[in-house]
This record gives structure tokens, C-alpha cells and sequence, in this order.
């Protein structure tokens, strides 16, 4: 192959994390390599937002992130902000609105903000070469070389920014934990998150509703988000889902609030206002219809109000403010929009994102074991980490 082409940092993985960090780098004035071995950079980019790229959230701070060490991402997150990654979008007169809960998206494409990374990086002097793995990674003398193609590199700085398994369709690999086991660093049992769940064949009824959303509080592992929930032809979706999936572990129940805005007693109160309606007639002024009839249905609380013992009515109450689903999985790496778990983060300097017992090999981005929640902060957290690495190379 020849000789090796020399740099001061290879960064793995053209993604947000590691644009960003050889971004930085390059514009600090260092001679930065940034290899893929897809042909498309940033592809989670693109596809993010419906294509409108939800670029941040207002709301990124630590306590929304899930992480073996829950301390770790507080250090880059407080060195570089939301505000810091909005005014880099508005230099690039990249118009934007904030949606719901924080949410800050383009008014145009998500390639605007591909497209001003990448110009970051070309200010930044940095070499992208795309389309080829990267092969035979190797660290001695202080050095790192790798082979890219037909290509050899080596520099004293190797960054891994390649991400999780989440959307293998996209590319996506384990290759980070590879080569970060490779080099001694641990790694927390990768799982996905932000998916959908399927439920089992006992609850045909409620996959029957496939399409059919209300706005729920939705409770695992000991938090709860209320948004939107969705049946599927398969289980459960929607945000209020996609949250509660990166708490949610296999064997354990969710709890779905289908009242939020009642009061107790309601039911009650509304058997003595209309006696002559049914539980289905009350629970679609309030429901979809569908959804109403299904779970009045499941309750088997029928005919007027009249007739209904105020215990049965009462116990209708319990299980709607708290229906228990128990989920047989998830729809997988497939359908996962990130991975909890990756390079454990006790190997990791939080300024830095350098391993502590290799110098010289960083970590950045979903690689690590942070995952933030649905709505900008995985995005985030891949512009703070990358910007801390690149300050440090």
C-alpha cells in the first residue's frame, strides 16, 4: 500500500459528532482527516425531523440524558449549548421555529444543516474521504493507522464518531465498540431506544386500532411523558412510546394514562349529570372513537350509567388512569431512532471525551454511552461532544 499519509487527527464516522469535531479541530488549525465508508455524509442528518432536521432542544440539559454515569454529559453540555449551536445556524442565515416541548427545527431541509457543517469543515481545511470501510486500525509509537480504501493513514489522534446501530438501512454498525474493545475501553450492553413496542396476541384488540393516536401520559422505569401514544398494526408508537422505550426494559410493564385531565370521581359525577348515557358514549367525548369503544369493551362496563355499580365505575377510573401493557420487545435497531448503552463513559475524560487509558483515542457522539431523549437532544449531545473533543485535539 505504500506509505502512510500523515495527519494530526483521524476522525471515524461523517456524522453530526464527527463534522463537528473535525469542524473545530480543523478550524483551530489542525490538519484533520474524516473518513466514512458510506458515500453519503450525515445521513441521520437528512432523514431527521420528517427532513426538517430537529437540529436542538431549548430544554438540553443533563437530566434528560440516560447514561450509566448520569453526571458524565454535564461538563460538554455546559460548554456548549443549544444557544451555541443556534447561533452557528443563524451565521448560516438557516432560517428556524420552535415546535412543542423545545423542539427546534428548519423552516427549509435538514441538508441546510449538512450543508453548513460541511462548509465548516471546508473553512477547517479538513480531507473527507467517503465510500470505502475503514480497515486494520493499529496504535504503536504513539500513532494510529488505519487503511481507508486502498489507502493508509496515521496520526496521534483517532476519534470515533461512528455512532450506534440504530437504522442499520442507513449503515449503521457496531463498529465503534469494536474498535473501542480493540483499545481496552469498555462497553454498556448496547440496546434500542426511541422504538416502537409490540404487544403480544392477547391484545389483538387494541393492534386493531392501528392508526389511531391520543395524547396519554405514558409511565416505565420510573418516569413518565405525556404526548402522543399510537396503535400500530404491531404494538405501540408515537412520542409518549418512543420516550418511555429508552427506560423500558423487556419483562416489565407500562403504565398508560388515558384520562390525563380528569378529576377522580368523573365517573360519578357524570353517572349522576346523564344516568341514561353508556361508559363508551363518555369515554368518546373524550377519546377517539375506536379507541373509546375498544377500551369500554375491555372494561366490560356496559349499557347505561344508571345500571352500573359505583365500584365497577370506580375500578373503570383505576385502570384508565393506569393501563398496564406488557410488551413482549420492540421493534429493534431497525426501527430505533438511537442505541442506549455504548462505550462506557468511566473510560472517558467528561472534558475531553479522551479515554483515559489510550491518549490520543476519543469517543464522541451516540458511540458513547449518553442518549438523550426524543426532540433535538441526541443532536446535542453529538454537537457538545464533538465540539469538546475538537477543542482538545
Amino acid at each position: 500500500m505504500g506509505q502512510s499519509a500523515s495527519y494530526d487527527a483521524i476522525v471515524l464516522g461523517a456524522g453530526g459528532a464527527g463534522l463537528m469535531c473535525a469542524a473545530v479541530a480543523g478550524r483551530r488549525g489542525r490538519r484533520v482527516l474524516l473518513l466514512d465508508h458510506s458515500d453519503v455524509p450525515g445521513r441521520k442528518i437528512l432523514i431527521s425531523g420528517g427532513g426538517r432536521c430537529n437540529f436542538t432542544n431549548v430544554g438540553a440539559v443533563p437530566e434528560r440524558y440516560l447514561s450509566t454515569n448520569p453526571h458524565f454529559a454535564r461538563s460538554a453540555l455546559a460548554r456548549y449549548t443549544p444557544s451555541d449551536f443556534l447561533a452557528l445556524v443563524e451565521g448560516y442565515g438557516i432560517s428556524w421555529h420552535e415546535k412543542t416541548l423545545g423542539q427546534l427545527f428548519c423552516d427549509g431541509s435538514a441538508r441546510q444543516i449538512l450543508d453548513m457543517l460541511l462548509a465548516e469543515c471546508a473553512a477547517g481545511g479538513v480531507d473527507l474521504r467517503l465510500g470505502h470501510p475503514v480497515e486494520a486500525v493499529e496504535h504503536g509509537d504513539g500513532r494510529f493507522r488505519l487503511s481507508h480504501g486502498t489507502r493508509r493513514y496515521e496520526a496521534p489522534a483517532l476519534v470515533i464518531a461512528t455512532g450506534g446501530p440504530s437504522i442499520p438501512k442507513l449503515g449503521a454498525t457496531g463498529f465503534a465498540y469494536d474498535v473501542a474493545r480493540r483499545f481496552g475501553l469498555k462497553v454498556v450492553e448496547p440496546r434500542p431506544a426511541l422504538v416502537p413496542l409490540t404487544l403480544p396476541r392477547e391484545e389483538a384488540l387494541f393492534t386493531s386500532l392501528s392508526g389511531v393516536s391520543a395524547e396519554v401520559v405514558a409511565s416505565a422505569g420510573g418516569v413518565a411523558f405525556r404526548e402522543a401514544a399510537l396503535f400500530t398494526h404491531r404494538g405501540l408508537s408515537g412520542p409518549a412510546i418512543l420516550q418511555i422505550s429508552s427506560y423500558w426494559r423487556h419483562g416489565e410493564p407500562i403504565a398508560i394514562d388515558f384520562l390525563t385531565d380528569t378529576r377522580p370521581g368523573w365517573l360519578r359525577d357524570a353517572k349522576q349529570a346523564e344516568p341514561r348515557t353508556s361508559l363508551k358514549t363518555q369515554l368518546a367525548r373524550r377519546l377517539p372513537e375506536r379507541l373509546a369503544e375498544a377500551l369500554a369493551e375491555r372494561l366490560g362496563v356496559r349499557g347505561e350509567l344508571a345500571n352500573v355499580p359505583h365500584r365497577a365505575l370506580e375500578e373503570a377510573e383505576r385502570r384508565l388512569a393506569g393501563w398496564r401493557f406488557a410488551p413482549n420487545g420492540s421493534e429493534g435497531f431497525a426501527k430505533a431512532e438511537v442505541t442506549v448503552g455504548g462505550i462506557a463513559t468511566a473510560g472517558l475524560s467528561s472534558r475531553t471525551m479522551e479515554a483515559t487509558v489510550v491518549p490520543g483515542l476519543f469517543a464522541i457522539g451516540e458511540a458513547v454511552d449518553v442518549t438523550g431523549w426524543l426532540g433535538g437532544y441526541n443532536f446535542q449531545w453529538a454537537w457538545a461532544s464533538g465540539w469538546a473533543a475538537g477543542q482538545a485535539l
